[in-house]
């Protein structure tokens, strides 16, 4: 795999931060080009290139296609859910130009083979059947967010179907990991609630108990995106975006099983804006054609994760843990 080159732009980010570790891991570091729109302290990102670049800017980003001939570009730049709501008019400029001048690239510029962009549940509504979310139904998101992922499933979909670019995508539930803080997420509680168990033993939940939504441990995202990226292009059925599912639960459920190994820790419910988004979501997905067409299949279930979570972030705490 060493004759490949990769560039990751938005690197920074929950996901781009342990994506570009991981693909270091394999293809070497000076293959793997980190990009963000501005620098990051994470040593993650010293051992190989690192280009500070805003996607939105089409003349720089094709310098640096120029510069370093990538053959596979992981496009994760984007404006998340919460974020977007405030800033609407430019969370729908950058999650859809950005994702142009990728795609434009690809088909343009004959460097660029394979394209890695990620869709969202966000992009399902209150009309997409809540319980096993099936892989094709209605989808009717509420969110600019939302809005932004189901048009660029249509358009990294057409880009294969009228011109052969070699478009890859996953729909992403709720992410959750240690290594980076949470990116202004619905879901992003469920990674704040483990930081909050082993500092102040308090969480300010802002979803009601009994919100589910389905979660992903990050080292099951990052064997999802290596899978699909690494997977036959034959064997890729579907170019809008694949369902992906680990693990779905509400607050109540991640606070029990925190308190199992944090005793006295306890959640406070106070619902804000974030509410509606989430009731507005899938509560547990249908996988079943990732599993089928390129074998997905996770490793984590919440109390595994819980575990996990817990032994990585005492490290970060030492004086907090017990």
């Amino acid at each position: 795999m060493s004759n490949e080159t990769i560039l990751v732009i938005g690197s920074c980010g929950q996901l781009g931060t342990e994506l570009v570790e991981s693909l270091r891991g394999i293809y070497g570091d000076n293959n793997v080009i980190a990009s963000d729109l501005k620098a990051s302290d994470n040593p993650v990102f010293e051992a190989g290139p690192f280009e500070v670049m805003d996607i939105l800017d089409k003349a720089k980003f094709e310098e640096v296609v120029k510069k370093y001939k990538p053959t596979q570009v992981y496009h994760l730049a984007a404006l998340l859910s919460a974020t977007a709501e405030k800033m609407p008019e430019f969370a729908w400029k950058l999650n859809m130009d950005g994702l142009f001048h990728v795609l434009d690239a690809a088909r343009d510029m004959g460097i660029i083979k394979k394209v890695y962009w990620p869709s969202s549940i966000a992009a399902f509504g209150p009309n997409t059947p809540r319980i096993n979310t099936p892989q094709f139904g209605a989808m009717d998101p509420t969110t600019v967010y939302g809005i932004s992922k189901l048009a660029g499933e249509l358009y990294v979909q057409y880009y294969f179907n009228r011109w052969g670019v070699d478009t890859r995508s996953l729909r992403y539930p709720g992410l959750i990991g240690y290594k980076s803080a949470p990116g202004g997420g619905t879901t992003d509680y469920a990674v704040s609630i483990y930081h909050d168990a082993l500092t102040t033993r308090k969480h300010h939940c802002f979803l009601n108990p009994g919100t589910v939504l389905p979660m992903l441990y990050m080292p099951d995202a990052l064997k999802a995106t290596l899978d699909i990226m690494h997977a036959p292009a034959e064997n890729i059925k579907i170019r809008s975006s694949y369902n992906l599912a680990g693990m779905s639960f509400g607050p109540e459920e991640i606070t029990a099983a925190i308190q199992k190994y944090v005793p006295g820790f306890s959640t406070e419910y106070q619902a804000d804006y974030r509410q509606a988004i989430a009731d507005s979501w899938p509560a547990v997905i249908d996988d079943s054609r990732a599993r089928q067409d390129w074998g997905w299949k996770p490793d984590f279930d919440l109390d595994k994760m819980t575990v996990d979570m817990l032994e990585n972030l005492k490290k970060q705490y030492p004086q907090n843990s017990m």
